[in-house]
């Protein structure tokens, strides 16, 4: 590529560590390390899930992004959209003087105010290929923070459309993970795709290849979720299964598997591989985060805290995962959530968009879990569990 657009790094590890140290780094966090992830305090026991908070591909991102002010330091930044979703993270970026990009009423993002000397930083979600070619055309500076797992998918429904199979996208049509991974099935002239966003679409999706149905009624259900000019007669003969990186791994599988036995079903065994494929592409760090909460779990606890955005994925998805299990599961954005004047917590139910306030949430709980989500930075996990002990009126041998 043209030396207007980087991927891989500027050199600058060091002298941005200290700053990263600075505003992400907690002492709480490496307390639980050197305990073997439980800390104790008066009567109450902590225990941090083995896998937590940042994942690679958003340290990479995040300390691209620092790289990038301190390369271009006289130069206008800007990112397209979020680099991640915290909006701790976020709010960083913009007080080093990145500038926010947004989508306007018409869905898209407003590149009018950009200019070739301008540097873009994209995020670690990817942009659609539409919105790369539009930066492309303003010659400005692209930092291209794209996460690995990402671009794997995108490689793998990339694929599926050469090969003629429409790519099932089990995801969030929404998400800017998705959008981006939908646009390079686009790539090619025969691409198409569809989003499911659970098993009861997906269910829906097979019942339709198997018996047919009303094409009009499904066109409509989905109009959001397919590429233009999608026909459920035509376009689901062959379909490649893959996601977006952070949903539930084990609904994406079993998502897979229901493809799978409705094309036997309709087809044969031996003729069903040339109508479906399904490769696992959930990102390694999303499932090894959903694993150490179902080991966290596996022993008794009163309570799980689980801290993130709420418009963060793979959070909403460890908040899903514990409180499925049976365990009382409180989705907080940060330690601001737990007030400590009027002892009432501010969290996003399970399920929903819509923040709520409640109070004796603690109750007698005395084994609380935690965990938080791979856009969580550690500072953010340790302030909640100090906020926690404040609450209970104990305190906590280390210093945050």
């Amino acid at each position: 590529m043209e030396s207007t657009y980087f991927r891989r790094g500027f050199g600058l590890r060091t002298a941005i560590s200290g700053q990263l140290t600075s505003d992400y780094h907690s002492a709480i966090i490496e307390a639980f390390r050197a305990n073997d992830f439980t800390l104790g305090a008066g009567p109450l026991t902590f225990r941090l899930a083995r896998e937590f908070g940042f994942c690679y591909g958003v340290d990479r991102a995040v300390e691209y992004a620092y790289e990038t002010r301190k390369k271009f330091p006289d130069h206008q930044l800007y990112l397209v959209g979020e680099i991640i979703h915290n909006p701790h993270v976020n709010a960083k970026l913009e007080q080093m003087g990145v500038h926010f990009l947004h989508r306007g009423e018409s869905g898209e993002f407003d590149f009018s105010g950009l200019t070739p000397e301008a540097v873009v930083i994209l995020p670690a979600f990817g942009v659609t290929i539409h919105d790369f070619k539009r930066l492309r055309e303003v010659g400005c500076v692209m930092v291209d923070t794209t996460c690995g797992s990402v671009l794997n998918v995108w490689k793998r429904v990339e694929s599926y459309a050469r090969d003629g199979f429409t790519a099932v996208i089990h995801g969030k049509h929404y998400h800017e993970e998705t959008k981006a991974t939908a646009s390079q099935v686009m790539k090619s002239a025969s691409g198409r795709y569809l989003v499911v966003f659970d098993m009861a679409e997906a269910r829906l999706v097979c019942d339709y290849i198997e018996q047919g149905g009303d094409g009009p009624a499904m066109a409509q259900r989905f109009a959001n979720a397919t590429s233009a000019g999608f026909d459920f007669d035509r376009d689901l003969e062959r379909v490649g299964l893959a996601n977006q990186t952070t949903m539930l791994s084990g609904e994406s599988l079993a998502i897979a598997e229901e493809f799978r036995k409705t094309m036997v079903r309709k087809f044969g065994a031996a003729a069903a591989p040339e109508h479906v494929r399904s490769f696992d592409t959930i990102c390694s760090a999303t499932q090894e985060r959903q694993d150490a909460v179902l080991q966290l779990i596996a022993q008794p606890i009163d309570l799980m805290i689980v801290v993130g955005g709420y418009n963060s994925s793979n959070t909403c998805h460890l908040a899903a995962l514990a409180s499925g299990r049976g365990i009382q599961t409180f989705h907080i954005e940060d330690a601001e959530g737990i007030d400590l004047t009027t002892r009432h917590l501010r969290h996003q139910p399970i399920g929903t968009k819509r923040e709520e306030v409640v109070s004796d949430w603690l109750g007698d709980a005395r084994s609380i879990g935690i965990t938080a989500g791979a856009s969580t930075p550690n500072n953010k996990i340790g302030e909640t569990v100090a906020r926690l002990c404040a609450i209970a009126g104990v305190e906590l041998s280390v210093c945050p």
